[in-house]
């Protein structure tokens, strides 16, 4: 190798021992893993984020199953603007109120101030609604299921990478609805949705279920959630869909009229996932070598690394097995770059690609090579005939590995408690899911935040009755509630 080649390996090394132990500083390690996996850059802008090649590849993986499963089921990609103006907001007071001390404005266009001052959207439920006011007359015209893929803008006063940006990309879906049972089937529809993205595709484990009344979006009657448990035990809310009743219809003016000829209001619904998926991907499944990445998102999923690349042959065999693994539909990439093995192993761990091909002279005499997976580090020699059926097998067992190792972290980090107290005591001890009854008092769930510091992450629906009273005030309980941390 030449001297620039020892001085890149020697750099790699480096970089690959300086993240930091996640169990000895986790929010260290997850910065770390998202600068040094070349996922994020900072941008000069406070609050917001460069998403890097690579971590734009996970968001498009993502976003091509949800665009896919979204059109499936009827709907259809629109384009809104991204300024509302502050009239338009102001129409649902409940919403507006919600998003204020989250809204930047644009106050004047060019040299000239504007006469009414225009909100950068934080979401776009009054354009959608604007816009229905104007083309819905019918009940031939239901419903409207529609959906964007855009940024948005909420000034946070604190950002991560992933998990808050003042500027994010999302998909935000806007649907009406004839009757309340056809919006609220819609809502409960795209929540499973996103439940099978994350379990089906990013093997994160969820708990479905239900927002309390204080933490429900802002205009919904009710806001259907998935909560995800990270490494560290702390909650992610990785998807919500909301059901909205009639009351944006109402505020904006929509109205239809029915099969006879009945003026009448219509129901609505909104659900949303973004890129924030990509922190949750890192936090559940990532180690102390980097990212780990679930197959079926990872922008490589098998990376090629001739082994004595300068002998004969050597790179014409090794062209050949990622050309095969093209044409059986894998996402594959050779790096015959003259850095060392060692360089090479270093940089794809630390992206998290998760199989690793060798193929050196040696293998090439036998008909092998080998497969090390990125989850478990294990090492495998293999045939190169049938190597498309072994690496598809592989890759399911890698998927299948994943979610069952979170699945573990959930499960034995959920744990009923009967007093306030029992989870303040293990909330300080071991963080996770403390699962309670509770009355449905705000006063309740307050008391929990400030002397626990947990809120409710969800009312899930799969209710246990853990008792008949609830956990804070003793009162008679009917709902069971997740409490966590959350980010």
């Amino acid at each position: 190798m030449t001297k620039d080649g020892e001085d890149m390996a020697q750099d790699k090394n480096k970089q690959v021992s300086q993240i930091t132990d996640m169990d000895a500083d986790f929010a260290q390690w997850y910065t770390d893993v998202c600068t040094k996996a070349e996922l994020i850059g900072y941008a000069k802008t406070k609050g917001m984020f460069i998403l890097r090649p690579y971590g734009y590849a996970i968001w498009e993986n993502i976003q091509a199953y949800l665009d896919r499963r979204f059109k499936e089921t009827g709907h259809q990609n629109v384009a809104m603007p991204m300024l509302i103006p502050e009239s338009l907001l102001q129409k649902e007071k409940d919403h507006i109120e919600g998003f204020a001390p989250e809204c930047a404005w644009v106050t004047y266009g060019g040299s000239e101030k504007l006469d009414e001052r225009m909100c950068i959207r934080p979401t776009s439920e009054t354009l959608f609604c604007d816009h229905w006011a104007d083309i819905v007359h019918s009940w031939r015209d239901l419903p409207m299921l529609y959906n964007q893929w855009c940024s948005v803008l909420r000034w946070e006063k604190t950002t991560r990478p992933f998990l808050r940006h003042r500027e994010f990309l999302w998909q935000e879906g806007h649907t009406l609805h004839a009757t309340a049972e056809e919006a609220i089937e819609e809502t409960e529809r795209m929540h499973r949705i996103y439940a099978e993205l994350c379990e089906d595709v990013l093997a994160m484990p969820v708990v479905m279920g239900m927002k309390t009344d204080k933490e429900k979006f802002a205009g919904a009657e009710r806001t259907y959630t998935i909560e995800c448990m990270m490494h560290d035990k702390k909650a992610l809310q990785n998807g919500t869909s909301h059901y909205f009743g009639d009351g944006f219809a109402r505020a904006f003016g929509i109205a239809f009229a029915d099969k006879n000829n009945q003026q009448t209001t219509p129901f609505e619904t909104s659900w949303g996932i973004t890129t924030r998926t990509i922190g949750g991907i890192i936090m559940t499944h990532g180690d102390n070598r980097g990212l780990v990445l679930p197959p079926k998102v990872a922008p490589v999923q098998v990376i090629v690394i001739p082994v004595a690349q300068h002998k004969e042959g050597v790179l014409e065999a090794n062209e050949a097995v990622v050309e095969r693994l093209s044409k059986a539909g894998f996402r594959v990439k050779m790096d015959a770059s003259d850095n060392s093995p060692g360089w090479k192993f270093a940089e794809y761990e630390m992206k998290g690609v998760p199989l690793r091909l060798e193929l050196g002279p040696k293998d090439m005499e036998k008909g092998q090579c080998v497969l090390v997976r990125r989850d478990s580090g294990e090492k495998s020699f293999v045939s190169l005939d049938g190597i498309e059926d072994t690496v598809a097998n592989m890759l399911e067992d890698i998927h299948e590995g994943l979610y069952a190792k979170a699945k573990k972290n959930l499960e034995e980090n959920t744990y009923p408690c009967a007093t306030l107290e029992e989870v303040k005591e293990k909330m300080a001890s071991r963080g996770g899911f403390a699962k309670t009854m509770w009355c449905g008092d705000l006063e309740c769930e307050l008391k929990m935040k400030e002397e626990a510091g947990v809120s409710s992450r969800c009312i899930p629906f799969q209710q246990e009755k853990l008792g008949d009273v609830c956990a804070c005030c003793g009162k008679p309980a009917a709902k069971m509630v997740y409490w966590g941390v959350a980010y």
